[in-house]
């Protein structure tokens, strides 16, 4: 009788089951390099596309290597959509696997700050989706790229773009207005890695850090050393790390200088669904009030 029961069910059931298929199989489907792309993306499909990262959330994205499941899912997509300015360098590679999926860059048209030291110098420097300006062309190269390959959707992803980019400009106002009380001496933007040159250059701080790029050595002692030197010669208030590295070369920094650890700072990831930033809004919002809590040397 129950296995009866069961069989009824599933007959009832598998009507839905392949309904819901084809809802999915009708909808775009967008496979992103990693977490904050995914969601950005997400924000300007809405309901219209199906999008995942390769990488999960918290990963570090500059030395990911990408296992045959990431090859599948890729392949089985509509667009790839990367950062692009060096950051993925395992990226160029992956798609030596992915035969005929468009990709498209969502860098395309930023001006690139160039790093300016260590083994990277002269290159770009890749976190440009932590300006306010550049969040901008990453949100319009992802609406058109939806709209080039699903136009049937054209006027949902303009509305939906729309909307996304007045919430970013909303968290960008309210950090400008709130450093606003921070005097000018105090605005430095001191961290691990120097992932935060657009948002310092937009918000106007000043800028050190230990190593440029997280694929580097990090932490090593002429690093510490020139750090020290710098927070001390323009008497800097707070040190960050980023929620991807170890936070023992800022402290170290912190603890031989007259500066406070600041805290963490997000910047290369989104956090699980529960965490203080599952999404690129969240990262945003955390990451510029840290920074200016940090400046004020408020508690955290």
């Amino acid at each position: 009788m129950k296995k009866n029961i069961i069989i009824i069910v599933a007959l009832l059931l598998s009507p839905l089951a392949h309904a819901d298929q084809l809802k999915h199989a009708d909808k775009l489907k967008v496979v992103t390099s990693f977490t904050i792309l995914a969601d950005m993306a997400a924000n300007v499909a809405g309901e219209h596309a199906e999008v995942v990262s390769l990488t999960k959330p918290g990963a570090e994205i500059h030395n990911y290597q990408p296992t045959p499941g990431d090859i599948l899912r890729a392949q089985g997509a509509d667009v790839v959509m990367w950062n692009g300015l060096g950051l993925e360098r395992w990226f160029e590679r992956f798609f030596q696997h992915i035969d005929k999926v468009p990709n498209v860059i969502l860098s395309e048209g930023v001006e690139p700050i160039v790093i300016a030291s260590g083994p990277y110098r002269g290159k770009p420097n890749p976190h440009a989706w932590m300006s306010p300006s550049d969040a901008m062309r990453y949100v319009d190269n992802i609406e058109q790229a939806l709209i080039k390959y699903d136009p049937a959707n054209q006027t949902h992803y303009q509305a939906n773009a729309k909307a996304y980019k007045a919430q970013i400009q909303a968290v960008f106002a309210r950090a400008q207005d709130a450093l606003s009380a921070v005097p000018e001496s105090q605005r430095w933007l001191v961290s691990s890695e120097g992932a935060f040159s657009y948002l310092a250059r937009d918000l106007n701080l000043n800028e050190a850090y230990l190593w440029p790029i997280n694929a580097e050595r990090q932490g090593t002692p002429q690093q510490v050393r020139s750090l020290i030197d710098t927070v001390r010669k323009h008497q800097v208030r707070a040190v960050f790390s980023e929620s991807t590295v170890s936070d023992a070369p800022a402290k170290q920094v912190a603890a031989e200088t007259d500066a406070h650890y600041g805290g963490i700072l997000y910047v290369d990831s989104l956090s699980q669904a529960d965490g203080p930033v599952p999404d690129y809004l969240s990262l945003l919002t955390v990451t510029t009030e840290t920074v200016l809590a940090g400046l004020r040397h408020d508690a955290l």
